[in-house]
């Protein structure tokens, strides 16, 4: 496999584990590591380096992907005590997927571009969760160099199945805030909606009834009500994640106003701190029906 197409990926949890695994069913050469290195042995087995440290995965990898939880992994994994990025080639590109703040990308842009400035950094957080990065259908909000990026096509086509440009690196992690401040309401009104039904004396599934073959009909309503129908939480976007999300974006919005967005992320908050911020977002549900009477 030639040197180029090459990627590390670092971080393996759901996501970043979806995108190794699918990188080699398309005959990508991997590297993986994770804090826990067992997280990578499947990997391994199906033919990726399963590295010991951050430097190791990073070392002759044209792409280094980074997918780890927060802002402060990601930097010190690259540029703290990790010092990987010290170690990507000459004219690497290190895509960080993550949701990490448009703050925070603007650090990382900023301090990768003064420590390294041969390497090309691409901003590219995702819309989808668990199940949709399985089956490569996610959709990369990609921002940067393209043209100097060359040979990214080949990564994103083997993680996704959409990937649209957006300008200068930040704008990706700005736009991945809007969509999931959409999300993050959507869900919210699907719980509150499914109470009322039951409380009106339907179920979830009357309800989808009603909304199927219609404009209000999108395949993730009916995703989220099948969970609370059955009452099976297992995440495709923990409910700690989602608030840490919906944080982000209070932050990144500054001066504007979003009320809806800031009482949901108290609701969340007390829902992660009562137990649940493992669960899918759509645990939610479960919360209000459990602790809001």
């Amino acid at each position: 496999m030639s040197h180029d197409t090459t990627v590390a990926v670092l971080g393996l949890g759901a996501m970043g584990h979806a995108f190794a695994a699918n990188l080699l069913n398309n005959d990508l050469s991997v590297r993986v590591w994770n804090r826990t290195r067992s997280r990578g042995e499947d990997l391994a087995k199906r033919g990726a380096l399963n590295a010991d440290s951050a430097v190791e995965a990073v070392s002759d990898a044209r792409f280094v992907i980074t997918m780890l939880p927060d802002f402060e992994t990601t930097h010190d994994v690259l540029l703290g005590n990790g010092g990987a990025l010290e170690h990507v080639p000459d004219k690497g590109v290190v895509i960080q997927m993550g949701t990490i703040g448009v703050e925070q990308t603007e650090t990382l842009i900023h301090e990768i571009e003064t420590a390294r400035p041969d390497v090309i950094f691409i901003d590219a957080p995702v819309s989808g969760t668990k199940a949709p990065a399985e089956q490569a259908t996610i959709s990369v909000l990609a921002s940067g160099d393209q043209k100097a990026a060359e040979g990214i096509d080949t990564v994103f086509d083997a993680i996704s199945k959409r990937v649209v440009w957006l300008g200068e690196a930040g704008r990706g992690s700005r736009m991945k805030l809007v969509v999931n401040a959409w999300l993050i309401h959507m869900m919210q009104g699907i719980a509150e909606s499914a109470r009322l039904a039951r409380t009106l004396g339907f179920s979830t599934d009357d309800l989808w009834s009603v909304l199927e073959g219609g404009p209000l009909a999108a395949p993730y309503v009916k995703a989220k009500l099948g969970k609370i129908g059955i009452e099976e939480y297992s995440a495709q976007m923990a409910l700690e994640w989602g608030l840490k999300d919906a944080q982000l974006a209070l932050e990144a919005a500054g001066d504007t106003d979003l009320p809806g967005l800031a009482r949901i992320s108290e609701i969340w908050r007390d829902a992660v701190e009562a137990g649940l911020g493992q669960q899918d977002i759509a645990a939610i549900h479960d919360y209000l029906s459990r602790h809001q009477g």
